[in-house]
């Protein structure tokens, strides 16, 4: 029982019950085996008392209590309650009496101990037939509850930033324990002393708090190092800790510059200096910076660098790289190091100390000079540190200075300058002058600056070589005459004269060169220039010189030559029968002399000697003359002179042709009989000689003088008119002799020659009539004509004559609904535009919602226009209201032949819709060319943008189209071999198109860099890829979450501004019950337009076959021409320059005029689907009073919008 008792004794026992269970077990065991049975005489007792207890929370511990009397009832009571007899107490199910009743064992074991367990306790045993009741002792079981956590401030597990050397306050406060726990703290393992404890009331009963306060004052020692709050406790086997890490701020360490070598601050200029500069310790880690002080900057200048930090060592390295400059000397290049704590900046400086050479020698100077004559240079240094020592060599040869001088110079370094003064001799020409730059401190390096010596003598000798002096050479003979000379300096300039005058290369145009120059050559010390010469009379003895400065030589040819022109000389230019002629023959020029002689047809004539004249070129003149009598007959005869060389084998010869005037003479035997078939033709050949030619000839029959007439036209039916699909026949009527069968052709006067062709067309000929026979009349056969009658008699008729092709007019309406925006505040404008085809003039009408228009109602304006085939009507709609006004206008164009109409929907202001017809036109490895066509533009100025994506690369790109207008645009930046899927936008002030519409989006695929470009191709625009692109999960999920996010923001947003914007308008223009009725049938009427998948907000096709045509009243500004319902003509149909009468229709005139016959008053206006701009003048009608709106159209802007409406949405 003693070894039960002592097993549960004692606070070591209590906190290992798990050691203590086998124990008890082998204790009851032995108590078993040992104590005997008692007998009821035996007095009552306890065998086994219970003992004072202390047990740790949550252990399981047993009272002890041994009844020596069996058989009595036994419990026990905690605290005076007793807990009953039962070996499971009611009430208590961690309580439980254990033991054998029959051996007198009641032990009281108590599991899972808790506060509540703290209490007295004793063991009573009833009252029996044997005996008295009995009571043990009491004892106190005492329950140790150890603090489960411990609380710091700052938070446990943070780091803490301290300042070295700076006091804080920590505090530690445990949780609720019995008995208090006691509280200490740790400092980098070291036990703070300054701390404070106080102990109060826990959250229950017998429960303890304990908090305690520590002053700590950190050091860089301590930097990263716990600071331990340490709980401990009887009722815990080690203590409890918890801790913060303390960051603790200190300056660094001093900045050590480390220098290459030895020698600190020496560096030379050029060199590449790297400086390392390292801080050690610190927190955070030093800043460094290089500063370098100069002369100009006293205080430093801050040098960029980077600068690194290695944590593990808590070092900072930063390394300065600099080319060292000669102006770095003396500069103080200094490293500072710092951070955030620290109170001063500490640093380490270096004064460079630079050696520099000379950056330049200059030698001023000349270094060219006349043989035997002084040179006087100076040789001079740049700046250099050390000074440098100069000297001279010529050649191989040094020379002595005249003078050396030391200057200071720049950076603190010294310049160099030496004088040498020198005689020159023609041997020293060509040598190499030098200035050398020599330094014990540059004893590696040499610095030279050298000029070559330029000693200037003439030339020596100079002679010419060829042909001989006074040689005889026949014209045409290629002689070369070669310049040579020995030796001079500089090159000798050979220059060539011919009697006195410079030989230069002439180069007549069309003409042989004659004389050919050539260039100086050189050959060792010898020059020469050569002078070819084709020989000519002009260079008959004259004198050829070279010279080369004072040197001199010459030859002299003599030329052969025939004459250089012979003359026939006569002394009357019209000669008649009758008439005497003197001709005389001269030679001009020749060498030698030659002899004249005359004939006639072959017959020699008798001459006789001409006074001598003076002869060009150094040769001999020759003149003879001779005397005629000329006839009719001589006419066309020629008369020729020969000249005759006998040395030179050669004749010139000269003829003069006779010119004799005599009247019509009949020839020879003439034909008298010429046999004809009757009613056929005859040729009456005569044959007649005359000079000059007869004018005319006049021929008479029986008496009748016979003459042919030139043709003209008597009757041209202009204009001639037919239905289209109609015929009709052009005819031309002349008078003319002779008639012929096909005398008369037609031309088409058009400007295109495709036009010009009248291959469809049938051309008849009968007699003195013409016809142009036109089957199934097109329109593209109306025009100008012309009638061309020509018998072969000068000149040939032309008459004019306009085809005019009657039709049933043709509204252009290209799509099936043409809008037009204006704002519906009763304030604003609006121009609707119909315009008609269709000859003759056409009557237009417009309704509104299918009910005829008023055009009396004042607020409606009409202006109808006719220029040639093409007719307009204008309406103008003034103080435009959404409920009066946004409608369906349908304008009808009538003429006799039939009528046509269009519709027009008049529109709020609105986003534009989408471009049509998005296509790809080029394409390269890195760009694509696009072209589109704008659609509606709401009414508001335009622009596009461009939205593009590669398919691999999740996100867009945006490009804004420049200009804003421009149809085509080149996107670049791309990437080779990619895919791309690229929209396109249309926005305005009010928004943009969107990405819904078909036609706007396209597929790309860029070629390679090793692939040719593309050629422009059309590509057609495709709702989706062909192929689905396959991204990667994570960005898609990524992106459409953002796409999302965006949406939302994008609809709050839009909601504001829609409110705001609706709030603002009803301010403006407060909307009727009409107007909206107005607007529900301007739905109903779109959506009975468009089905399918189209915007009902836009009424635009979007598809590529259909060309937009929109009316913007941006862009529409018409110039209103008079017409002619209104004005007259100010030139009318009267022009002098009209080869045709008036005409019903007046349009007619203007719109199949030849071009260029009646002038501007009848071009055509031409208007395509986007020309819009009249050529003439506005028209304004006094009749009307609101004329003016036409003139708002053009002028309407950004300004003229509600300030909400102004700039654009984002």
């Amino acid at each position: 029982m003693d070894i039960v008792a002592a097993m549960v004794r004692g606070t070591e026992m209590a906190l290992r019950t798990h050691i203590g269970t086998p124990l008890l077990f082998m204790g009851m065991l032995i108590t078993g085996l040992t104590q005997l049975p008692i007998s009821a005489s035996v007095p009552r007792g306890f065998w086994a008392l219970p003992e004072n207890l202390t047990a740790v929370e949550g252990a399981t511990v047993e009272l002890k209590c041994g009844v020596s009397a069996p058989g009595s009832v036994v419990q026990w009571a905690k605290d005076g309650l007793l807990l009953g007899p039962n070996q499971g107490i009611p009430g208590f199910p961690r309580y439980r009496m254990e033991g054998d009743p029959a051996r007198g064992e009641f032990h009281l074991r108590i599991e899972a101990c808790d506060l509540s367990d703290d209490a007295e306790y004793e063991c009573q045993v009833g009252r029996s037939e044997t005996g008295p009741e009995l009571v043990s002792p009491r004892v106190i079981l005492s329950i140790l509850v150890p603090p489960k956590v411990l609380q710091m401030t700052p938070e446990v597990g943070t780091t803490v930033t301290w300042i070295a050397g700076q006091e804080y306050t920590v505090s530690c406060v445990s949780g609720d324990a019995k008995p208090a726990p006691d509280i200490t703290f740790l400092q980098s393992g070291q036990t703070v002393s300054s701390i404070s404890i106080d102990v109060s009331e826990g959250s229950q009963e017998k429960l303890f708090i304990t908090e305690a306060t520590a002053r700590v004052t950190p050091q860089s020692l301590d930097n990263g190092k716990l600071l331990v709050c340490e709980g401990s406790s009887p009722a815990l086997v080690s203590p409890i800790k918890v801790s913060i890490t303390m960051n603790v701020l200190f300056p660094p360490g001093p900045p050590i510059i480390e220098w290459p070598d030895l020698n600190e601050g020496l560096v030379r200029a050029g060199q590449n200096l790297e400086l390392p500069c390292t801080a050690r310790g610190g927190n955070p880690p030093a800043t460094l910076q290089w500063l370098k002080a100069c002369s100009c900057f006293q205080n430093g200048q801050p040098v960029p660098t980077a600068w690194g930090t290695e944590h593990v060592h808590a070092t900072a390295r930063s390394v300065l790289t600099m080319t060292v400059r000669p102006e770095d000397h003396g500069a103080q290049i200094s490293c500072e190091a710092y951070n955030s704590v620290s109170t001063e900046t500490q640093k380490q400086s270096i004064t460079l100390q630079v050696t520099f050479p000379p950056s330049a020698i200059t030698i001023l100077g000349s270094v060219t000079q006349s043989e035997n004559k002084n040179v006087t240079l100076c040789c001079l240094t740049k700046s250099s540190r050390p000074r440098v020592l100069l000297r001279w060599w010529l050649g191989g040869r040094q020379l002595q200075p005249t003078e050396e001088t030391i200057m200071d110079g720049l950076h603190g370094g010294h310049i160099s300058m030496s004088n040498l003064t020198l005689l020159v001799r023609r041997e020293d020409n060509g040598l190499s002058l030098t200035c050398e730059a020599f330094s014990d401190a540059f004893a590696k390096e040499t610095f030279r600056k050298s000029l070559i010596l330029n000693v200037k003598y003439p030339a020596q000798k100079l002679w010419i070589e060829g042909p001989q002096d006074g040689q005889h050479l026949r014209s045409g003979t290629r002689v070369r005459l070669v310049c040579l000379a020995i030796g001079g300096n500089p090159d000798p300039s050979l220059t060539w004269y011919k009697d006195a005058r410079i030989v230069t290369e002439p180069r007549p145009p069309q003409e042989p060169r004659r004389v050919q120059l050539g260039n100086l050559e050189k050959s060792g010390s010898t020059f020469s220039r050569e002078l070819v010469l084709v020989l000519g009379p002009p260079d008959n003895k004259a004198k050829f010189s070279c010279k080369a400065g004072q040197l001199s030589a010459s030859t002299q040819i003599v030329v052969l030559f025939p004459p250089t022109n012979v003359t026939i000389l006569a002394n009357a230019s019209a000669l008649r029968p009758g008439d005497a002629l003197n001709l005389t023959c001269v030679s001009v020029s020749s060498n030698p002399p030659v002899n004249l002689s005359w004939d006639k047809e072959g017959e020699s004539l008798q001459d006789v000697a001409a006074p001598s004249q003076s002869a060009p070129f150094k040769g001999s003149a020759a003149s003879r003359s001779v005397f005629l009598r000329v006839s009719s007959r001589d006419h066309g005869h020629r008369v020729t002179c020969r000249a005759y060389s006998a040395e030179l084998r050669e004749t010139v010869s000269s003829f003069y042709r006779f010119n004799v005037l005599y009247p019509p003479q009949f020839l020879g035997e003439q034909v008298l009989v010429v046999t004809a078939v009757e009613q056929g033709e005859a040729l009456l050949p005569v044959s007649v000689s005359a000079n000059p030619v007869p004018d005319a000839f006049n021929w008479t029959f029986r008496g009748y003088r016979l003459s042919p007439d030139a043709p003209t036209i008597r009757a041209l039916q202009d204009p001639t008119e037919v239905d289209v699909g109609g015929s009709v026949d052009i005819v031309c009527t002349a008078d003319a002799n002779p008639i012929l069968p096909n005398m008369f052709s037609w031309e088409r006067l058009e400007e295109d020659e495709e036009e010009q062709s009248l291959d469809d067309m049938k051309r008849m000929s009968k007699g003195s009539t013409g016809r142009l026979q036109i089957r199934h009349a097109k329109l593209s056969q109306a025009g100008a004509y012309q009638c061309i009658v020509d018998n072969g008699v000068a000149p040939a008729a032309r008459g004019l004559v306009r085809l005019v092709v009657r039709f049933a007019p043709q509204v252009e309406h290209p799509t099936p609904l043409t809008k037009v925006a204006a704002a519906g505040d009763s304030t604003s404008s609006a121009t609707l535009h119909c315009r008609a085809r269709g000859v003759p003039n056409i009557v237009f009408t417009w309704t509104k919602n299918g009910i005829p228009l008023d055009l009396q109602d004042p607020r409606y304006t009409e202006h109808t226009y006719h220029q040639g085939g093409v007719h307009s009507s204008l309406l103008t709609i003034a103080n435009v209201s959404a409920a009066q006004d946004y409608a369906l206008f349908t304008c009808t164009a009538t003429n006799p032949l039939g009528s046509d109409h269009t519709n027009i929907q008049l529109v709020s202001i609105s986003r534009p819709d989408p471009p049509l017809g998005l296509k790809v036109v080029s394409l390269t490895p890195r760009s694509v060319g696009l072209e589109w066509r704008p659609g509606f533009d709401g009414g508001l100025p335009q622009r596009f943008r461009i939205r593009y994506e590669a398919l691999e690369t999740p996100g867009f790109l945006y490009v804004d189209v420049l200009p804003p207008q421009a149809t085509s645009f080149t996107l670049t930046g791309l990437q080779p071999s990619t895919r791309y899927r690229v929209w396109l936008l249309a926005s305005n002030a009010m928004g943009d198109s969107g990405l819904g519409a078909k036609g706007i989006q396209l597929s790309i695929t860029t070629p390679g860099l090793d692939q040719p470009s593309g050629e422009p191709y059309d590509q057609l625009p495709t709702e989706q890829p062909t192929e689905s692109p396959r991204l990667p999960l994570l960005p898609v999920v990524f992106a459409v979450g953002s796409l999302l996010l965006l949406s939302n923001v994008s609809c709050v947003v839009g909601l504001l501004w829609w409110r705001r914007l609706r709030h603002r308008t009803e301010g403006i223009s407060e909307k009727t019950e009409a107007g909206s009725e107005e607007d529900r049938v301007r739905n109903e009427y779109e959506e009975s337009q468009w089905t399918g998948d189209q915007d009902t907000r836009s009424s635009t096709v979007s598809t590529i076959e259909v060309q937009s045509h929109y009316h913007s009243l941006r862009d529409f500004s018409p110039q209103l021409p008079p017409t002619l319902e209104e004005v007259a003509y100010a030139q009318g149909l009267e022009e002098e320059n009209m080869a045709f009468p008036g005409h019903l229709y007046d349009e007619v005139e203007r719109m199949y005029a030849p071009p260029g016959v009646w002038g501007p008053l009848y071009d055509e206006v031409q208007m395509g689907p986007y020309d819009l701009r009249w050529p003439m003048d506005k028209y304004d009608d006094p009749g009307r009073i609101y004329d003016q709106v036409a003139g708002d159209l053009g002028t309407m802007g950004s300004d003229s919008l509600p300030f909400e409406l102004r700039g654009d949405l984002v």
